[in-house]
């Protein structure tokens, strides 16, 4: 078996955990600690993320869609594949090194992704984004960290919390989409996502988007 090679690592802004870029062969992983975050392997229930979002939204001429969190992309090509030529898409990435990542050892998995005239790339917290853009966005899809019960970055929680969803909702135009990925459900995030004036649609998804994997949750909350 082909072994494990460590390629690059980075620190995560304002906490002291480092995420390991990892490869065997074309396969990649990026780990924190013993954690495997994601995995080039693994792309269906990121993809999803973006393609119940989008469904939700296929109504608006020229939508504007914010993703939270490059990764390794899998949102963001599925948003561009299910989008048409009009939409705008917005990525924030809070740790400058997954643009590098995406750019150069994993440029194969993006393809010609970060090249598309729709796309535009913030080195920034998605939180500051949402905060500052009222009624501005069609979806904001959410890939950040673990979900609502986070491992990198204590900072996250705030993005899932009543206030940070209520910033989400007013990020939103009117019958806009947000959309959470997570590993796992809970219940107390899907009673905040209706406290905060969403109508919630919780769908299970699997890991490789091929009935097989991990079973990961996606919340569909659309703004009333």
């Amino acid at each position: 078996m082909i072994p494990w090679e460590k390629i690059d690592t980075a620190r995560i802004p304002g906490t002291a955990g480092e995420l390991r870029l990892m490869r065997r062969g074309r396969e990649f992983s990026i780990m924190l600690g013993t954690n495997e975050l994601m995995n080039s392997r693994l792309s269906g229930s990121e993809a999803a993320l973006a393609t119940l979002a989008v469904r939700k939204i296929e109504a608006v001429a020229k939508p504007h869609v914010l993703i939270g969190g490059l990764g390794m992309g899998f949102t963001l090509r599925a948003a561009l594949a299910a989008l048409g030529a009009n939409a705008r898409i917005v990525v924030a990435e809070l740790v400058p090194a997954m643009v590098a990542w995406a750019r150069g050892p994993m440029a194969e998995i993006f393809g010609d992704s970060l090249g598309d005239r729709r796309l535009s790339i913030r080195e920034t917290d998605v939180a500051d984004v949402i905060r500052s853009h009222p009624r501005t966005f069609d979806a904001i899809l959410l890939d950040v960290d673990n979900g609502p019960e986070g491992l990198t970055r204590k900072a996250n929680d705030a993005l899932y919390s009543s206030a940070g969803l209520q910033a989400a909702h007013a990020s939103l135009r009117p019958r806009g989409v947000l959309a959470v990925w997570s590993s796992g459900p809970n219940p107390s995030f899907t009673k905040r996502l209706r406290a905060a004036g969403f109508e919630v649609n919780e769908v299970a998804v699997r890991a490789t988007g091929r009935g097989r994997g991990a079973r990961h949750v996606i919340w569909v909350a659309t703004k009333v």
